[in-house]
């Protein structure tokens, strides 16, 4: 499968989708959440529009969630040496040249275009993230007219017979960066570019605008969308802070509870900036003092931390001490090496692109090899294959144990915090309190 040929179904790709699938949804996230497939018509001509955020991450994210072989496009450099471009060209991507590569590479866009309107045509489905670049904030910046160009020319070049829809695609990850989170995907109303076609051809330059600002709006309505750069950091840490303080009665996907958080507080900085003012104020100052006294926001939400309950759990984490010892035989070979590599990487927001890319090769890697070992060294074969299978397994648990460890440890910490009557701590506290109480008042206006 190469560049020549992209559009066309590929069998060695449907198997390597499938297997780095399996990985995406069920290894390195702990939770995969896909919304709105219904707004989605394979039998129609199809751009998908995600927010930009999380570098190959967010191209992944639309690629395991929809069912057919989507083509996503990338920037060029990435495919300057041959392998890897034969590579790149296999799992379906294709290069976008910019004015930093140089005018001469831009021709090389055609060739591109020509390719993206074979795509199209042939109903696979077209990814362009609209921001152009990634950035780790949540918030959609301002899209460049690339993608509406595309739809336009693809449009025009079939004299306008295509019927594209633009799906807006809404991304959000719990953590940018670590491994085992939660990413939910959220799939938008399709935007018909026929809306425009009467427009583009009166005035192209008006009618890119128009769809550029409409797909902004539609992308804004599906992501966590922070529009205050000022209050940002506030904002932001909020959400973490409350968590599940905030319309409980929408339990999950936390993305819901976080969009009518915000919401919230955007009508709060028109209506009583001071109240607004105060819980920014809150937020930072909780976030500070939890960070230098070592205490999370689940121990700040427990009022008690019963001594009996930490020495039972410390009881049940010695108790289950080897198989977190036996767990750490996976999460050591597939997830301690990728931090080497990312220690050398500037952007941290490809830092779990590497995770994902390195840990992945590892495990195609390793795993045969523990397969055969365990067939070498157990016996009968069942009992092999079972251990094997343990492995990741108890990986996932170890990942589980870490979890509980500090947060018994840390209820052992607030215990001590309490018992000294630490100023800080009872600062931190007021703080909390205070901050919770406020939200409440926002929940039940």
């Amino acid at each position: 499968m190469g560049k020549e040929n992209i559009e066309e179904y590929s069998a060695g790709y449907a198997l390597f989708r499938k297997t780095v699938g399996f990985w995406h949804d069920n290894i390195y996230y702990r939770k995969v959440i896909t919304i709105g497939k219904e707004n989605i018509n394979p039998d129609h001509h199809l751009i998908f529009a995600p927010n930009h955020q999380n570098a190959l991450m967010d191209a992944l994210a639309v690629v395991f969630t929809y069912s057919g072989q989507p083509i996503f496009l990338g920037r060029s450099d990435i495919f300057r040496k041959k392998t890897i471009a034969s590579f790149l060209y296999f799992i379906k991507m294709l290069p976008v040249y910019r004015i930093r590569d140089g005018f001469s590479s831009l021709k090389s866009n055609d060739e591109t275009f020509h390719k993206t309107i074979d795509v199209i045509r042939n109903k696979n489905g077209l990814v362009i993230l609209p921001e152009g670049d990634h950035a780790g904030f949540r918030r959609l910046r301002q899209l460049k007219k690339g993608i509406c160009r595309v739809a336009f020319q693809a449009e025009e070049s079939q004299n306008f017979g295509l019927n594209i829809k633009i799906i807006p695609v809404g991304l959000e990850y719990t953590n940018y960066r670590r491994a085992r989170q939660v990413l939910t995907v959220v799939y938008g109303k399709p935007i018909e570019v026929s809306e425009y076609h009467q427009l583009y051809r009166e005035a192209p330059e008006r009618a890119l605008n128009k769809l550029k600002e409409r797909l902004s709006d539609e992308i804004k309505k599906l992501m966590v969308h922070i529009e205050s750069v000022d209050d940002y950091e506030a904002i932001d840490e909020l959400r973490s802070i409350i968590n599940g303080k905030y319309s409980d009665d929408i339990k999950f996907p936390k993305l819901y509870r976080d969009r009518n958080l915000i919401s919230k507080l955007n009508s709060l900085k028109t209506t009583d900036p001071g109240k607004f003012n105060r819980i920014c104020s809150l937020s930072l100052s909780v976030k500070e003092r939890a960070r230098k006294l070592k205490v999370t926001y689940k121990l700040l939400d427990k009022k008690k931390h019963p001594l009996g309950w930490l020495l039972a759990g410390m009881a049940g984490l010695l108790a289950t001490f080897p198989l977190w010892l036996f767990g750490n035989i996976f999460t050591l070979t597939f997830f301690a090496p990728p931090e080497l590599q990312i220690r050398k990487t500037k952007d941290p927001q490809f830092h779990s692109t590497m995770r994902f890319g390195i840990s992945f090769a590892l495990a195609f890697i390793f795993l045969p090899v523990y397969l055969i070992l365990c067939l070498l060294i157990f016996s009968p074969w069942w009992l092999a294959v079972m251990i094997f299978i343990a492995i990741p397994l108890s990986g996932i648990f170890a990942w589980s144990y870490n979890l509980l460890f500090r947060r018994i440890t840390g209820g052992f910490r607030v215990r001590k915090y309490l018992r000294d009557k630490n100023k800080d701590f009872s600062a931190l506290r007021l703080n909390y309190d205070e901050l919770v109480s406020l939200i409440s008042e926002l929940k039940d206006e």
